[in-house]
């Protein structure tokens, strides 16, 4: 596990044939917290955990908001792009070259993974979304996504991810051509164990796709 580079990081490179999962946690969270899901989702992974560069009243943030559900777009565009070039540098700096990786990210986590793969698919075309919704409200989507794969995982009672933002993501997403999975259960906020169960179903599916191309 290395510590390096200006925005504070964790990487461990796992087995050279299994993806790399980068990690984005939710609000107030630290570069640690998804840590222990890497075991469940995908024993053999590596990692790339950055910390939220944004501070909201001392907590870590991956954009700036207005309020409760109420974001920044122009942030959240700005920090999606900096988020992809990170990746970019992250891949030169570990030697990760053309290995998969899958962003798994949770709620703020979760939305600035959503924004990358809507605006940056070269860098994150596969993503796991916990607790997510539609983070570009306003602006057009214009990028080629069929080489896009990504899970939505919710709650149909979550007030923090509303499911109608929930569903109209779904519907962008496809009509750029990616492949969405979709994932309700009954609940709010949070990630449920059945939830990393069909994530991990879900990302070996990925890796078996690839096996047999």
């Amino acid at each position: 596990m290395t510590i390096t580079h200006d925005w504070p990081h964790l990487f461990h490179a796992g087995a050279a044939d299994a993806p790399v999962l980068l990690l984005l946690h939710g609000t107030g969270g630290t570069e640690h917290d998804l840590l222990p899901l890497v075991k469940e989702l995908a024993p053999e992974a590596g990692y790339l955990a950055p910390r939220g560069p944004v501070q909201e009243h001392g907590m870590n943030r991956w954009f700036r908001r207005f309020g409760e559900g109420n974001f920044d777009v122009d942030d959240v565009i700005r920090r999606s792009g900096e988020l992809a070039d990170f990746i970019a540098w992250a891949r030169d700096h570990y030697g990760i070259g053309e290995r998969r990786l899958v962003a798994v990210g949770f709620s703020n986590g979760a939305n600035i993974a959503l924004a990358t793969a809507l605006l940056h698919p070269g860098s994150v075309a596969d993503a796991v979304a916990f607790s997510g919704m539609y983070p570009l409200d306003g602006r057009p989507v214009e990028a080629d996504l069929s080489g896009s794969s990504i899970a939505l995982f919710n709650g149909k009672a979550d007030a923090m991810a509303p499911i109608d933002s929930v569903v109209r993501l779904g519907s962008i997403l496809e009509s750029r051509g990616a492949e969405v999975h979709r994932a309700v259960r009954e609940g709010g906020h949070g990630i449920h164990p059945s939830e990393i169960d069909g994530a991990a179903a879900w990302i070996a599916s990925l890796t078996r796709k690839v096996s047999h191309d």
